[in-house]
């Protein structure tokens, strides 16, 4: 059957609303990582033609120790920060989705930190942990505790300290995803949880946590993808430092590709690392999908 014209006008102006930002999408995003796979088997410095060398920057890579330091120090990031934040947001969450007075500024207080400019956020935070004059270390000493860390001076606590901060910054935004799933939830089921007499922890064990399940799902794939691609909080705070204790896979794709102009490493690197968040997005799916199940 011939296509009517209100059907073919219908078609024209869902599609000039979808072909702009396509458009952007072909030019800014997916064309780039069409080349990045091609720029990966190759040595390319910027200038000049690139040359084809195979998989030998994939066999460079496998060889290259601060390769695996930046890997090893990506997955401590990414163990950590992922049930940090989890807790923290949803423990915020749970405290603000009541009648409470000023609950409004308390939510506005919590995200605050997730739109303040990163280089102010790390700055003050890195005058904070000052080992020498830094109001956390003037406090431990005040308790009792004689040497207490250097941390973004120290190669043993900079991470610790760089997985606070980010968990600082980032809990207020998932947060906010946590209380629009919270008011979803019907009510009658906590009123019928209480009939039935279930306590709190019942409660948010077999009405709560499920209800969330779609919103955690959410979360999750979101704060992994975001963990693993963790760049500018490092970058800002220690640089990488002290030696290579902070440095991650994003840090070391930036230094290899747009310090030491090693284009075809970076990007195969890159490779590396957008692998990675595939394999864990997609594991993540098939585990939700059972969970529902």
């Amino acid at each position: 059957m011939a296509t009517t014209p209100l059907k073919r006008r219908n078609a024209l102006v869902g599609w000039s609303f979808i072909l702009p930002n396509f458009a952007g999408f072909a030019a800014l995003t997916l064309a780039p990582v069409i080349v990045l796979f091609y720029v990966a088997f190759t040595s390319w410095n910027v200038f000049g033609k690139a040359r084809w060398t195979g998989t030998a920057n994939f066999i460079r890579m496998w060889h290259d120790a601060s390769f695996w330091t930046a890997l090893t120090n990506t997955l401590y990031y990414t163990s950590l920060h992922i049930p940090l934040t989890l807790s923290a947001s949803l423990g915020l969450a749970l405290l603000l989705n009541r009648s409470l007075r000023g609950v409004a500024f308390f939510r506005t207080a919590a995200f605050f930190p997730y739109i303040t400019s990163m280089v102010a956020l790390t700055y003050v935070w890195n005058m904070l942990f000052s080992p020498d004059y830094g109001p956390i270390n003037s406090f431990l000493r005040f308790i009792g505790i004689a040497n207490p860390p250097g941390w973004t001076t120290s190669a043993d606590w900079s991470m610790p300290a760089v997985i606070f901060v980010g968990t600082w910054r980032e809990m207020g935004y998932y947060m906010l995803l946590f209380l629009a799933g919270l008011q979803t939830i019907p009510a009658q089921l906590y009123e019928a949880a209480r009939v039935d007499g279930a306590n709190p922890w019942q409660r948010f064990l077999f009405v709560t946590l499920p209800g969330l399940r779609h919103t955690t799902f959410f979360v999750v794939v979101i704060m992994t993808i975001g963990s693993f691609k963790v760049f500018d909080l490092i970058l800002l705070m220690t640089e990488g430092g002290p030696g290579q204790s902070t440095l991650v896979l994003s840090q070391y794709i930036y230094q290899k590709g747009f310090v030491e102009n090693q284009f075809g490493y970076a990007s195969a690197v890159s490779i590396v690392l957008f692998a990675i968040c595939c394999l864990v997005t997609i594991f993540q799916y098939f585990v939700n999908r059972r969970w529902n199940d």
